[in-house]
């Protein structure tokens, strides 16, 4: 048998290192040849390497949030033949780590145990005596979180077991079903009964996705930016969605894409709001093209995809490439080019959004459309009052280059082509 060591591959664009997001597969585990190994970060995108060959993994750099350089070790997998790599040779530490400490001490115990694998057998009866004097131990420091897997604690609070009370053997104290049978076994305290308080700590560590996020929405606070919010009466908008949608053709629109339409008409009239700004050097790059970000809530966190050339797309076109990028970013299957790059951002909760938002620039952009919740209320018509479907616009702007006065007239714009949506399909 030998050892293989596997490298970071080189993922391209110039990425010089990439953050562990989630390992895919521990030590001891099989892998064959292109079975995912672990999945990487380079700035939004999450990219799964395969493995190169068949092997049983016996050593992994880090744990979820350090950071490994192009070229360091990765993976050493135990193959099959000689192998690349000296049976004792010293484990590569990671190029750079995360700043908090390891979470849970587990996964570094089988990389320590998986090489030596014919251990002494008289080892494991020894270590079963601490088990067994579990129920004699003394309790944990206040606050202190017994470490078991969730098999273990769902058969905890089946017998009633304050895992609390329970000493593992494991590495760091984890808790075992041997120590909980020889908790049970011997008699051990039960749970108390009744509303207990939870003193409970846990520290999370900020990795992945969610630290690039709070990476962004850092550089964004030192950003001076103001925020207009306006009334916006749809109900002839939304009556004309519901009569394209009653036609059949195509997929249903949601008002999204009439929204998008309504911000490459404003932009085409004022181009500064289409741009970035680079403080550094000084410069407003503005662009021709409108590439709309499109805010979207994933299960790993906020992603903005990118919708090309907005303003060569048809009302149509635009619903399905907003659904399509969506979709991909739920996934987790958009690529790095399909969630880089944007102009100009929407922002919306959908249903769930409030009557008025305070929406934060995706810097380097100057400009941000948030879309709140649309909902009846009483309006004003100079008369009496009526059921209307409104909705309030909050816009943020970038302050350093960006007048109150030209973000006024934007808005303005937006109220004008959304209250009257036959104006968004005017040519010129």
């Amino acid at each position: 048998m030998g050892i293989h060591a596997i490298r970071m591959p080189d993922i391209g664009e110039g990425i010089a290192e990439a953050e562990i997001a989630e390992w895919l597969a521990q030590p001891g585990d099989i892998l064959r040849e292109d079975d995912p190994m672990v999945a990487v970060m380079t700035d939004k995108a999450t990219v799964e390497i395969p493995c190169p060959f068949t092997g049983t993994v016996v050593w992994q750099a880090g744990q979820p949030g350090d950071v490994i350089a192009v070229g360091a070790e990765l993976v050493r997998l135990e193959v099959d033949g000689p192998g690349n790599v000296a049976d004792d040779a010293p484990p590569a530490e990671p190029s750079r780590q995360a700043e908090t400490a390891p979470a849970d001490p587990e996964p570094a115990q089988p990389k320590a145990e998986a090489p030596p694998a014919p251990a002494p057998q008289a080892e494991p009866p020894a270590a079963k005596p601490p088990a067994k004097a579990a129920p004699a131990a003394p309790l944990r420091a206040e606050g202190e979180r017994p470490i078991a897997s969730p098999a273990v604690r769902a058969r905890a609070r089946e017998a009633g077991v304050d895992l609390r009370l329970v000493r593992g053997s494991g590495p760091a104290g984890r808790i075992g079903h041997e120590d909980l049978d020889a908790f049970i076994a011997s008699g051990g305290i039960p749970a108390p009964s009744g509303p207990q308080a939870d003193t409970g700590v846990e520290d999370i560590r900020v990795i992945g996705l969610r630290r690039k996020i709070a990476e962004r929405m850092e550089a964004a606070n030192r950003v001076p930016q103001i925020t207009i919010v306006e009334e916006v009466d749809a109900t002839a908008l939304e009556d004309l969605r519901a009569r394209m949608n009653a036609q059949g053709k195509g997929m249903r629109l949601n008002p999204l894409p009439f929204i998008a339409r309504a911000i490459v008409r404003a932009l085409h009239e004022q181009p500064m709001l289409n741009a970035h700004y680079d403080a550094e050097a000084g410069l407003i790059r503005r662009f021709g093209g409108v590439h709309l970000g499109i805010a979207a809530q994933t299960p790993h966190g906020l992603m903005v995809p990118v919708v090309r050339h907005a303003e060569a797309l048809d009302l149509r076109s635009l619903a399905a490439e907003i659904a399509r990028l969506g979709a991909a970013a739920k996934e987790g299957t958009a690529k790095r080019d399909e969630l880089a790059g944007s102009t100009i951002t929407i922002t919306s909760l959908g249903p769930l959004g409030a009557i008025a938002s305070t929406p934060i620039l995706n810097v380097p952009e100057v400009a941000i459309v948030g879309v709140n919740r649309l909902a009846v209320r009483p309006h004003w018509n100079g008369a009496a009052f009526e059921p209307r479907k409104m909705m309030n616009l909050s816009c943020s702007f970038d302050h350093r280059v960006i007048d109150g006065w030209d973000a006024a007239v934007f808005v303005a714009r937006l109220k004008e082509l959304l209250e009257t949506p036959a104006l968004i399909f005017v040519e010129g």
